[in-house]
């Protein structure tokens, strides 16, 4: 499968547009998917602790390798406090801490998702994604649908195609609109439901945000976001984004050490399910491709929102996805 265009393939500095993709799964160790890593794109393989490594200096950059919770690796505030006293004590504490955080990944591994985080790549070479999916596949990786346990998701950080407060609103907008239609076409897992890493946002919000008359500053924008979604825990989660255009923003929510500011938006909502053939990365761009064409088309984007206020007024929201699929079997 290849990767479609976005209506925007370029960066106002014509570079192509890059994709960053994390994924989880379970069943194979970070330092195997660390060599899988290195096996498929080159670079030098770093120990950063018992659970975390680095590929370096790779075809595409720096990959990510971990099992994906803060609590199975040391604190690197609690080692630093420990360091600065040079005594027998500290060093005692610094290691009993370092050994128990190894302990406690060990025993959680077959629980806790391992997650490669890729360097961003240019969207056209998203495919070559699909080649290390394989061999995690054929490793026994285990994926989403395998356990009730499993919750892991696949996350897309495409690079904003721009920083103009009415491109990300228009975004924001058309994500609100196929939302419902993106779910049913990923078929969300029953744990990833439950669980609310991918919350989808409120019908309250998403009709404040699709009324004409909302024409907010970027500023404003921000503002009104955070007020409604407290949490980065949404399908689309404009956290990172935001924390890149507004660093010295007074709201402690974008200054978590979870936000990793980048000028994307970070898009959380598909399950990982590398244990089916035919699913890639790119399929999921794929998908996520039809929120950017609905974006850049002013008019039907008018025409959407429009239909969607109606229907959310007057009809159960079934009635949206029925109209929603309707619209994209045409489309």
């Amino acid at each position: 499968m290849n990767p479609e265009a976005p209506p925007i393939p370029r960066t106002s500095e014509e570079h192509l547009r890059r994709v960053g993709v994390e994924i989880e799964f379970a069943a194979i160790a970070p330092m195997r998917a660390a060599q899988l890593v290195q096996e498929h794109f080159g670079g030098t393989l770093e120990h950063l602790d018992p659970h975390r490594l680095k590929v370096i200096d790779s075809r595409w950059g720096d990959f990510t390798i971990e099992l994906d919770s803060k609590y199975v690796h040391p604190d690197h505030k609690v080692i630093e406090k420990n360091a600065l006293e040079d005594n027998e004590w500290h060093h005692l504490r610094r290691e009993l801490h370092q050994r128990t955080r190894r302990l406690l990944g060990d025993a959680v591994a077959g629980i806790v998702p391992t997650e490669i985080v890729c360097p961003p790549i240019p969207w056209l070479a998203l495919n070559e994604l699909d080649a290390l999916f394989d061999a995690l596949r054929l490793q026994g990786a285990r994926d989403t649908r395998d356990s009730l346990l499993y919750g892991f998701g696949l996350h897309l950080n495409p690079e904003v195609p721009s920083f103009e407060t009415d491109s990300l609103l228009a975004h924001l907008r058309a994500y609100m609109i196929l939302a419902a239609w993106l779910r049913e076409e990923i078929d969300i897992d029953i744990t990833r439901e439950i669980l609310p890493h991918a919350n989808p946002f409120t019908k309250e919000y998403a009709l404040k945000v699709l009324d004409p008359d909302y024409s907010p500053d970027l500023d404003t924008l921000i503002d009104d976001y955070l007020v409604a979604n407290p949490s980065r825990n949404r399908e689309l989660d404009l956290f990172p984004l935001f924390a890149h255009l507004r660093p010295d923003h007074p709201n402690p929510l974008l200054a978590d050490e979870l936000v990793k500011p980048r000028p994307t938006f970070h898009y959380r909502l598909p399950n990982a399910q590398l244990s089916q053939p035919d699913w890639s990365a790119v399929s999921e761009w794929n998908r996520w491709v039809e929120v950017e064409r609905l974006a850049a088309d002013t008019e039907l984007l008018a025409e959407r929102s429009a239909a969607y206020i109606d229907y959310y007024q007057r009809s159960p929201m079934s009635h949206w996805l029925e109209r929603l699929k309707e619209w994209m079997k045409a489309s």
